[in-house]
């Protein structure tokens, strides 16, 4: 078959869902699929160039490129499901959050406007158009499929993420806690150096991507006299990557209501239990408190210290929890996700 995905593009920012879509790609080739991506830049400010960019998808007809019929396209994220084609299959990672659950948060920039509440309906038309269009609709997590619900009343059956990163397992439970993830607000990694400095001890936390709140992390870890605990690496490679979760005593993860959580399941993979929070979405679809993990029921440090400090402490209690994780994750792999989004159609 040939198959195109269609993917929104931020210049020069890499995510979860850029992985995706490098996973994807990978998988349709490998299974002998001819793939091409196709991808146009997303922008969200001023607000009016959220319409213009579901416009710009409206406007592209994928039946055929360059004389060749296109045998299917799979949509992945707002607002590529606009684009026009009679066998268009989704697989939603998110729709655009700040006109859904996280208006009237600080995630969001809406307002209840005039123009705002206009723009948010458009939005919310644009979605249960082009979704509505399509002749399979899966989601990339059971609180994804249940967003879409609640938004726009339409049903997702839950596809989860398959990871990319090959060679995870735990070769050791080092001395630090690590985290994995872009560096914004979304993703709370504040939590982390708080909870460190509330815990007290001398174990270590690695914290590696980048994004827009890495300088005032720096300071917050700074300010809390954790410089000398607490390793801000940048991106890494995938290589560097896996060695780190291969050597971390357990990883941080604890984002606001989360799509999916791909750095859990990397961490899972690794055999290597999960500290997070009990408004984390999507990331308990794998992480079960005292199973495959520590769950805090608050977002606070206080609450999230003792589970830091207790992991630290019992190493057999990382191993424990770890091993039950890396089972629970096992049964993921591309070549599923492949058969279930072409099976459709």
């Amino acid at each position: 078959m040939n198959v195109i995905i269609c993917a929104t593009q931020v210049p020069f920012v890499r995510g979860g869902a850029e992985v995706l879509v490098d996973g994807l790609r990978e998988a349709l080739i490998a299974a002998g699929h001819r793939v091409d991506v196709v991808a146009l830049p997303f922008k969200w400010y001023p607000k009016e160039e959220i319409l213009k960019s579901a416009l710009a998808w409206r406007l592209l007809d994928l039946t055929e490129a360059n004389g060749m019929p296109v045998d299917a396209v799979i949509c992945t994220k707002f607002p590529t499901w606009a684009v026009r084609h009679p066998r268009k299959i989704a697989w939603v990672v998110h729709q655009h959050r700040q006109a859904y659950d996280w208006f009237g948060t600080p995630l969001s920039d809406f307002t209840n406007s005039a123009e705002d509440v206009a723009i948010r309906r458009r939005i919310a038309e644009i979605d249960r158009r082009g979704l509505g269009e399509c002749v399979a609709r899966f989601a990339i997590s059971g609180n994804v499929a249940a967003r879409l619900k609640r938004s726009v009343g339409l049903e997702a059956e839950p596809l989860h993420v398959p990871i990319r990163l090959e060679g995870l397992e735990p070769v050791a439970y080092g001395d630090y806690i690590l985290s994995v993830s872009r560096l914004d607000r979304a993703k709370r990694v504040e939590l982390l150096l708080e909870a460190m400095a509330e815990a007290g001890g001398d174990f270590r936390a690695v914290i590696a991507g980048d994004g827009p709140e890495a300088g005032s992390l720096r300071e917050r870890a700074a300010s809390l006299g954790l410089s000398e605990r607490v390793r801000f690496t940048g991106r890494v490679s995938d290589a560097e990557l896996v060695r780190l979760y291969n050597e971390a005593r357990a990883v941080f993860y604890s984002p606001v209501d989360e799509d999916f959580g791909l750095a859990a399941v990397e961490a899972l993979t690794a055999g290597k239990p999960v500290v997070t929070v009990a408004d984390a979405g999507g990331v308990l679809e794998f992480v079960e408190d005292g199973v495959t993990g520590l769950v805090s029921a608050k977002a606070e440090p206080c609450a999230i210290a003792p589970a830091l400090s207790r992991l630290m402490a019992d190493e057999a209690l990382a191993r424990r929890l770890g091993a039950a994780g890396r089972e629970r994750v096992a049964g993921l792999r591309w070549d599923r996700v492949v058969a279930r989004l072409l099976g459709h159609g």
